[in-house]
């Protein structure tokens, strides 16, 4: 294991609690959800977070899509506070919850706190094999730039070497992403963004596009892709063509070529770059195996960040993604334990 320097990987999204339950069919219906779905809650999902408590006795995870991925970025590392995350959370007993879950896997958080909402939570229904997460943003909204204006806060962006936001997150503070883009870009840093769901492309399509020029890696899955191409009326579904057309679309570091890395559940991820397109096939993984597809993106994610802090070649990072994901869709929510064996 290469010697990693801490801090060298710096997080932001929606600091979410994950509030975890095996659910049936009846109950998405209740709610009018879907499996393998990810929305934001409206009044008529409020009371879905009590139920879970109340009759499902849950699982409480530290959640929030970079927040996860760091996470297992920790695992796969071994040393502490290699990764630092920012996030906005209430004053509450879920946000100290939260934290304790967050530091107990290494990930230095520091959270920005409000008064004026509380912690943000995720009802995460596992159906089988199916997952549909329903977020109550709640205090993970009330973000603000300021907090990463602080001395202290603007030390860790400054110490990072590796930038890593969710597309979650340009609902919540486009300002906070451009200025730790324009750090990035200053010092000619990596700066990564995932889509993270299909209705972010579509519903965020402006505060998507001012953030796009400053990203050298974007992550997306096909769902996510293909909502991204309609936004911008590219008449295509075709996978390979979408990266390409990614790639493409103006960036404002020249000094790096743009990378687009898209992948397809069990199908090959792709990796898409200026002069060729990489499949890398998924081990296939007995059904009966499966547990929970929640946070399989995440840990791809994670799994690649572990390997790309260790200056890995992009290869070994989708491999460690890989490896990753299916570690983790064979437990219940984004969870690990053990010692991360990955094999080059």
């Amino acid at each position: 294991m290469k010697d990693v320097k801490e801090g060298i990987v710096l997080g932001v999204c929606n600091a979410l609690l994950d509030i975890s339950a095996n659910v049936d069919e009846q109950f998405l219906k209740k709610y009018n959800l879907e499996r393998d779905n990810a929305i934001l809650a409206e009044p008529q999902h409020m009371p879905i977070y009590d139920d879970l408590i109340t009759h499902f006795n849950p699982d409480y995870i530290a959640g929030g899509s970079v927040q996860n991925s760091l996470r297992v970025a920790q695992w796969i590392l071994e040393k502490p506070n290699i990764t630092v995350y920012f996030g906005c959370v209430g004053d509450d007993k879920y946000a100290k919850i939260l934290e304790e879950r967050a530091k107990a896997d290494g990930v230095n958080v520091q959270y920005q706190h409000t008064s004026e909402a509380p912690t943000g939570t995720c009802a995460v229904l596992v159906t089988n094999t199916h997952r549909s997460l329903c977020a109550n943003l709640a205090a993970a909204i009330h973000f603000s730039i300021d907090h990463i204006q602080k001395p202290e806060n603007k030390k860790l962006i400054d110490n990072a070497e590796y930038y890593y936001i969710s597309g979650f997150f340009v609902a919540v503070s486009v300002p906070t992403i451009i200025e730790i883009a324009k750090t990035a870009l200053e010092h000619n840093r990596l700066f990564i963004m995932n889509l993270s769901a299909p209705y972010i492309p579509l519903a965020f399509k402006d505060a998507l596009e001012e953030c796009l020029p400053y990203v050298d890696i974007i992550f997306g899955n096909e769902g996510e892709a293909e909502a991204f191409a309609q936004a911008q009326n590219w008449d295509t579904k075709d996978l390979r063509e979408i990266g390409k057309k990614m790639l493409q679309l103006p960036k404002a570091n020249k000094k790096r070529s743009r990378v687009v890395i898209l992948t397809q559940g069990k199908d090959p991820v792709l990796l898409i770059e200026k002069d060729k397109i990489s499949e890398f096939n998924v081990p296939l993984l007995e059904h009966d195996k499966m547990v929970d597809t929640n946070g399989a993106g995440d840990a791809f994610v994670g799994g690649f960040i572990g390997q790309l802090v260790q200056g890995k070649s992009f290869d070994v990072c989708i491999r460690c993604g890989i490896w990753a994901a299916r570690q983790i869709i064979q437990r219940s929510g984004c969870t690990f334990e053990g010692k991360a064996d990955f094999k080059e």
